[in-house]
Protein backbone atom coordinates (compact mmCIF):
# COMPACT_ATOMS: atom_id res chain seq x y z
CA UNK A 1 0.00 0.00 0.00
CA UNK A 2 1.27 3.83 -0.88
CA UNK A 3 1.96 5.25 2.33
CA UNK A 4 1.29 8.94 2.75
CA UNK A 5 3.65 10.44 5.37
CA UNK A 6 3.99 14.13 7.34
CA UNK A 7 7.32 15.67 6.85
CA UNK A 8 10.13 15.81 9.22
CA UNK A 9 11.35 19.03 10.74
CA UNK A 10 13.94 20.13 8.52
CA UNK A 11 17.72 20.67 9.78
CA UNK A 12 20.13 17.95 11.25
CA UNK A 13 20.53 16.38 14.65
CA UNK A 14 22.64 18.92 15.61
CA UNK A 15 20.34 21.54 14.92
CA UNK A 16 22.08 23.07 11.92
CA UNK A 17 20.63 24.57 8.70
CA UNK A 18 18.17 22.91 6.51
CA UNK A 19 18.99 21.49 2.92
CA UNK A 20 18.11 20.83 -0.44
CA UNK A 21 19.86 19.07 -3.19
CA UNK A 22 18.78 20.18 -6.18
CA UNK A 23 19.27 17.78 -9.52
CA UNK A 24 18.84 19.41 -12.92
CA UNK A 25 18.10 18.48 -16.95
CA UNK A 26 21.15 20.49 -17.77
CA UNK A 27 20.59 20.24 -21.67
CA UNK A 28 17.06 22.40 -20.97
CA UNK A 29 17.67 26.14 -21.23
CA UNK A 30 14.56 26.68 -18.76
CA UNK A 31 16.09 24.39 -16.48
CA UNK A 32 18.62 27.66 -15.70
CA UNK A 33 16.71 29.99 -14.99
CA UNK A 34 14.38 27.38 -12.88
CA UNK A 35 17.62 26.03 -10.80
CA UNK A 36 18.40 29.62 -10.31
CA UNK A 37 15.07 30.94 -8.87
CA UNK A 38 14.96 28.12 -6.26
CA UNK A 39 18.94 29.10 -5.46
CA UNK A 40 17.45 32.51 -4.49
CA UNK A 41 14.25 32.07 -2.87
CA UNK A 42 15.51 28.91 -0.78
CA UNK A 43 19.13 30.47 0.11
CA UNK A 44 16.85 33.66 1.60
CA UNK A 45 15.23 31.67 4.12
CA UNK A 46 18.69 30.53 4.75
CA UNK A 47 18.34 27.14 3.31
CA UNK A 48 21.27 25.69 1.88
CA UNK A 49 21.15 24.44 -1.50
CA UNK A 50 23.56 21.62 -2.81
CA UNK A 51 24.34 21.10 -6.43
CA UNK A 52 26.51 18.57 -8.68
CA UNK A 53 29.80 20.26 -9.13
CA UNK A 54 29.32 19.94 -12.86
CA UNK A 55 25.43 20.82 -12.85
CA UNK A 56 26.49 24.04 -11.43
CA UNK A 57 29.11 24.60 -13.97
CA UNK A 58 26.74 23.40 -16.74
CA UNK A 59 24.11 25.68 -15.61
CA UNK A 60 26.23 28.55 -14.75
CA UNK A 61 25.82 28.80 -11.37
CA UNK A 62 27.95 30.92 -9.02
CA UNK A 63 27.94 29.62 -5.44
CA UNK A 64 29.16 32.43 -4.11
CA UNK A 65 26.38 34.48 -5.44
CA UNK A 66 24.18 33.01 -2.65
CA UNK A 67 24.22 33.34 1.08
CA UNK A 68 24.18 30.90 2.45
CA UNK A 69 26.79 30.21 -0.81
CA UNK A 70 25.32 27.08 -2.51
CA UNK A 71 27.51 23.72 -1.66
CA UNK A 72 28.52 21.91 -4.84
CA UNK A 73 29.85 18.33 -4.13
CA UNK A 74 32.01 16.26 -6.90
CA UNK A 75 31.23 12.50 -4.93
CA UNK A 76 27.93 11.07 -6.11
CA UNK A 77 28.44 9.10 -3.02
CA UNK A 78 26.33 10.24 -0.04
CA UNK A 79 25.86 12.75 -1.83
CA UNK A 80 22.19 13.92 0.07
CA UNK A 81 23.65 13.54 3.57
CA UNK A 82 21.54 16.10 5.55
CA UNK A 83 19.63 17.24 3.05
CA UNK A 84 15.41 16.97 3.54
CA UNK A 85 14.54 16.46 0.45
CA UNK A 86 16.26 16.30 -3.53
CA UNK A 87 14.23 18.71 -5.71
CA UNK A 88 14.66 17.55 -9.34
CA UNK A 89 13.94 20.17 -12.63
CA UNK A 90 13.11 18.31 -15.72
CA UNK A 91 10.97 14.97 -16.83
CA UNK A 92 10.27 11.86 -15.92
CA UNK A 93 13.81 10.75 -16.88
CA UNK A 94 15.60 12.97 -14.72
CA UNK A 95 13.54 12.13 -11.71
CA UNK A 96 14.58 8.68 -12.47
CA UNK A 97 18.22 9.19 -12.41
CA UNK A 98 17.72 11.31 -9.21
CA UNK A 99 16.38 8.24 -7.86
CA UNK A 100 19.15 6.38 -9.01
CA UNK A 101 21.61 8.54 -7.52
CA UNK A 102 19.38 8.52 -4.30
CA UNK A 103 18.30 4.78 -4.44
CA UNK A 104 18.94 3.64 -0.63
CA UNK A 105 18.65 7.15 1.34
CA UNK A 106 15.64 7.33 1.61
CA UNK A 107 15.36 11.00 0.84
CA UNK A 108 12.26 12.20 -0.74
CA UNK A 109 12.21 13.47 -4.33
CA UNK A 110 10.07 16.18 -5.32
CA UNK A 111 9.92 16.91 -9.29
CA UNK A 112 9.62 20.07 -11.18
CA UNK A 113 8.20 19.59 -14.69
CA UNK A 114 9.75 20.74 -17.75
CA UNK A 115 8.83 17.81 -19.74
CA UNK A 116 5.96 16.70 -21.68
CA UNK A 117 3.50 14.07 -19.33
CA UNK A 118 6.39 14.28 -16.64
CA UNK A 119 3.92 11.29 -14.84
CA UNK A 120 6.43 11.59 -11.65
CA UNK A 121 6.24 14.98 -11.52
CA UNK A 122 4.23 17.01 -8.71
CA UNK A 123 4.43 20.61 -9.91
CA UNK A 124 4.94 21.92 -13.02
CA UNK A 125 7.04 24.80 -14.80
CA UNK A 126 4.59 27.70 -13.61
CA UNK A 127 3.78 26.28 -10.48
CA UNK A 128 7.60 27.20 -9.22
CA UNK A 129 6.59 30.16 -6.83
CA UNK A 130 4.09 27.61 -4.94
CA UNK A 131 6.45 25.20 -5.00
CA UNK A 132 9.38 26.83 -3.19
CA UNK A 133 7.00 28.02 -0.80
CA UNK A 134 5.98 24.68 0.13
CA UNK A 135 9.38 24.24 1.02
CA UNK A 136 9.53 26.74 2.76
CA UNK A 137 6.91 26.44 4.65
CA UNK A 138 7.06 22.17 5.18
CA UNK A 139 3.65 22.17 3.65
CA UNK A 140 4.83 19.01 1.89
CA UNK A 141 4.27 15.17 2.49
CA UNK A 142 6.08 12.21 1.03
CA UNK A 143 4.69 8.67 -0.10
CA UNK A 144 6.57 5.52 -0.70
CA UNK A 145 6.31 3.62 -3.81
CA UNK A 146 7.15 0.12 -4.44
CA UNK A 147 9.93 -0.81 -6.19
CA UNK A 148 11.07 -4.20 -7.78
CA UNK A 149 14.63 -5.64 -7.38
CA UNK A 150 15.97 -7.52 -10.26
CA UNK A 151 18.55 -10.41 -10.29
CA UNK A 152 20.26 -11.92 -13.52
CA UNK A 153 21.52 -15.69 -13.65
CA UNK A 154 23.66 -17.66 -15.84
CA UNK A 155 23.79 -21.28 -15.57
CA UNK A 156 22.81 -20.73 -12.21
CA UNK A 157 24.73 -18.44 -11.27
CA UNK A 158 24.26 -14.88 -10.47
CA UNK A 159 25.74 -12.66 -12.16
CA UNK A 160 23.79 -8.96 -12.01
CA UNK A 161 21.82 -7.55 -9.90
CA UNK A 162 19.90 -4.05 -10.03
CA UNK A 163 16.63 -2.64 -9.15
CA UNK A 164 13.75 -0.17 -11.22
CA UNK A 165 11.00 2.23 -9.80
CA UNK A 166 9.39 1.69 -12.86
CA UNK A 167 9.88 -1.15 -14.66
CA UNK A 168 12.31 -3.98 -16.07
CA UNK A 169 12.08 -4.96 -19.12
CA UNK A 170 13.74 -8.22 -21.26
CA UNK A 171 14.27 -6.76 -24.62
CA UNK A 172 15.68 -9.08 -27.91
CA UNK A 173 19.29 -7.80 -28.80
CA UNK A 174 18.86 -8.06 -32.92
CA UNK A 175 15.95 -6.38 -34.51
CA UNK A 176 14.99 -8.44 -37.06
CA UNK A 177 15.13 -11.45 -34.34
CA UNK A 178 12.35 -12.67 -32.75
CA UNK A 179 12.70 -13.11 -28.54
CA UNK A 180 12.05 -16.71 -27.13
CA UNK A 181 10.91 -16.85 -23.58
CA UNK A 182 9.10 -18.54 -21.11
CA UNK A 183 7.65 -16.95 -18.36
CA UNK A 184 7.10 -18.23 -14.83
CA UNK A 185 5.33 -17.08 -11.86
CA UNK A 186 6.17 -18.02 -8.18
CA UNK A 187 7.97 -20.97 -9.37
CA UNK A 188 6.19 -22.42 -12.05
CA UNK A 189 5.89 -22.11 -15.38
CA UNK A 190 3.45 -19.99 -17.23
CA UNK A 191 3.79 -19.50 -21.60
CA UNK A 192 6.00 -19.80 -23.82
CA UNK A 193 6.44 -16.64 -26.17
CA UNK A 194 8.07 -15.27 -28.94
CA UNK A 195 7.96 -11.92 -28.61
CA UNK A 196 9.87 -8.74 -28.95
CA UNK A 197 9.73 -8.61 -25.19
CA UNK A 198 8.40 -8.32 -21.57
CA UNK A 199 7.79 -5.71 -19.21
CA UNK A 200 7.52 -6.12 -15.49
CA UNK A 201 6.43 -3.27 -14.11
CA UNK A 202 5.33 -1.48 -10.71
CA UNK A 203 2.12 0.54 -10.09
CA UNK A 204 4.45 3.29 -10.45
CA UNK A 205 5.21 2.40 -13.90
CA UNK A 206 2.17 1.44 -15.34
CA UNK A 207 1.67 4.68 -16.80
CA UNK A 208 5.24 4.60 -18.48
CA UNK A 209 6.59 2.26 -20.68
CA UNK A 210 3.80 -0.79 -19.31
CA UNK A 211 1.26 1.57 -20.51
CA UNK A 212 2.68 1.97 -24.15
CA UNK A 213 2.91 -1.99 -24.39
CA UNK A 214 -1.07 -2.33 -23.63
CA UNK A 215 -0.69 -2.91 -19.56
CA UNK A 216 -3.30 -1.83 -17.11
CA UNK A 217 -3.14 1.41 -15.63
CA UNK A 218 -2.36 0.54 -11.78
CA UNK A 219 -3.08 3.12 -8.91
CA UNK A 220 -0.15 4.00 -7.16
CA UNK A 221 -2.31 2.43 -3.73
CA UNK A 222 -2.52 -1.30 -5.01
CA UNK A 223 0.92 -3.20 -4.35
CA UNK A 224 0.69 -5.58 -7.10
CA UNK A 225 3.20 -6.40 -10.05
CA UNK A 226 2.61 -6.15 -14.06
CA UNK A 227 3.74 -8.47 -16.73
CA UNK A 228 3.04 -7.37 -20.34
CA UNK A 229 4.48 -9.26 -22.89
CA UNK A 230 5.31 -6.76 -26.06
CA UNK A 231 3.98 -8.07 -29.62
CA UNK A 232 3.84 -11.74 -28.37
CA UNK A 233 2.94 -14.36 -31.00
CA UNK A 234 1.09 -16.97 -28.80
CA UNK A 235 -2.45 -18.18 -27.51
CA UNK A 236 -2.19 -16.47 -24.05
CA UNK A 237 -0.15 -13.32 -23.71
CA UNK A 238 -2.01 -11.00 -21.95
CA UNK A 239 -0.85 -8.31 -19.12
CA UNK A 240 -1.08 -9.89 -16.18
CA UNK A 241 -1.40 -8.69 -12.28
CA UNK A 242 0.33 -10.65 -9.61
CA UNK A 243 0.92 -10.28 -6.01
CA UNK A 244 3.09 -7.89 -4.64
CA UNK A 245 5.00 -11.10 -2.89
CA UNK A 246 4.91 -13.05 -5.95
CA UNK A 247 8.43 -13.89 -8.15
CA UNK A 248 8.31 -13.04 -12.20
CA UNK A 249 10.52 -15.08 -13.80
CA UNK A 250 11.23 -14.45 -17.80
CA UNK A 251 14.04 -17.37 -19.13
CA UNK A 252 15.63 -16.43 -22.66
CA UNK A 253 15.48 -19.61 -24.55
CA UNK A 254 18.76 -21.04 -26.23
CA UNK A 255 17.19 -21.11 -29.82
CA UNK A 256 17.07 -16.98 -29.16
CA UNK A 257 19.64 -15.90 -31.50
CA UNK A 258 21.78 -13.00 -30.27
CA UNK A 259 20.11 -13.21 -26.76
CA UNK A 260 18.27 -10.41 -25.27
CA UNK A 261 19.09 -6.90 -23.59
CA UNK A 262 17.61 -6.12 -19.62
CA UNK A 263 17.00 -2.46 -19.51
CA UNK A 264 16.01 -1.52 -15.85
CA UNK A 265 14.06 2.54 -15.94
CA UNK A 266 15.67 2.42 -19.36
CA UNK A 267 18.50 3.44 -17.67
CA UNK A 268 20.86 0.25 -16.33
CA UNK A 269 21.46 -2.10 -19.05
CA UNK A 270 22.33 -5.63 -18.83
CA UNK A 271 23.24 -8.23 -21.58
CA UNK A 272 21.44 -11.65 -21.47
CA UNK A 273 22.98 -14.60 -23.32
CA UNK A 274 20.83 -17.38 -24.58
CA UNK A 275 19.63 -19.30 -21.72
CA UNK A 276 20.05 -16.25 -19.26
CA UNK A 277 16.88 -16.37 -16.25
CA UNK A 278 15.70 -12.84 -14.90
CA UNK A 279 14.01 -12.53 -11.66
CA UNK A 280 11.89 -10.09 -10.36
CA UNK A 281 10.55 -9.54 -7.07
CA UNK A 282 9.34 -6.63 -4.80
CA UNK A 283 12.26 -4.20 -4.09
CA UNK A 284 13.78 -4.01 -0.52
CA UNK A 285 13.85 -0.42 -1.00
CA UNK A 286 10.79 2.08 -1.59
CA UNK A 287 11.27 5.34 -3.31
CA UNK A 288 9.69 8.58 -1.56
CA UNK A 289 7.78 11.17 -3.73
CA UNK A 290 7.40 14.24 -2.29
CA UNK A 291 3.14 15.31 -2.72
CA UNK A 292 2.09 19.22 -2.50
CA UNK A 293 -1.40 18.36 -3.30
CA UNK A 294 -4.26 15.48 -1.62
CA UNK A 295 -5.21 15.35 -5.21
CA UNK A 296 -6.72 11.90 -6.38
CA UNK A 297 -5.03 9.55 -8.60
CA UNK A 298 -7.66 10.20 -10.89
CA UNK A 299 -6.96 13.87 -11.55
CA UNK A 300 -3.60 13.17 -12.39
CA UNK A 301 -4.37 10.38 -15.13
CA UNK A 302 -7.28 13.14 -16.39
CA UNK A 303 -4.90 16.37 -16.31
CA UNK A 304 -1.39 14.34 -17.40
CA UNK A 305 -2.97 12.43 -20.57
CA UNK A 306 -5.51 15.24 -21.66
CA UNK A 307 -8.30 12.89 -20.78
CA UNK A 308 -11.94 14.24 -21.91
CA UNK A 309 -14.52 14.50 -19.06
CA UNK A 310 -17.21 16.98 -20.73
CA UNK A 311 -20.15 16.11 -19.67
CA UNK A 312 -19.11 14.73 -16.55
CA UNK A 313 -21.94 16.35 -13.62
CA UNK A 314 -20.91 13.90 -10.88
CA UNK A 315 -23.07 12.60 -7.70
CA UNK A 316 -23.46 16.24 -6.57
CA UNK A 317 -24.91 17.61 -9.57
CA UNK A 318 -27.02 14.57 -9.83
CA UNK A 319 -27.81 14.84 -6.09
CA UNK A 320 -28.87 18.88 -6.81
CA UNK A 321 -30.65 18.05 -9.93
CA UNK A 322 -32.69 15.32 -7.66
CA UNK A 323 -33.13 18.09 -4.96
CA UNK A 324 -35.56 20.26 -7.63
CA UNK A 325 -32.29 22.40 -8.63
CA UNK A 326 -31.05 23.09 -5.09
CA UNK A 327 -27.82 21.65 -2.76
CA UNK A 328 -30.25 20.52 -0.09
Amino acid sequence: MTETQPHDAGGDAAGGPRRVLLLAHTGRDDARDVARAFCKALTAHRIVVRLLADEARILEIDPTAFDPAVETADDLHDVTAGCELVVVIGGDGTILRAAELTHGTGTPLLGVNLGHVGFLAEAEYDDVEHTIDAIIHRRYASEERLTIDVSVFRDGELVARTWALNEASVEKAARQRMLEVVVEVDGRPLSRWGCDGVVCATPTGSTAYNFSAGGPVVWPGVEALLMVPISAHALFARPMVVSPTSVLAVEVQAQTEGGGVLWCDGRRTVELPPGARIEVRRGSTPVRLVRLHEAPFTDRLVAKFGLSVEGWRGASERRRRANGGTDA
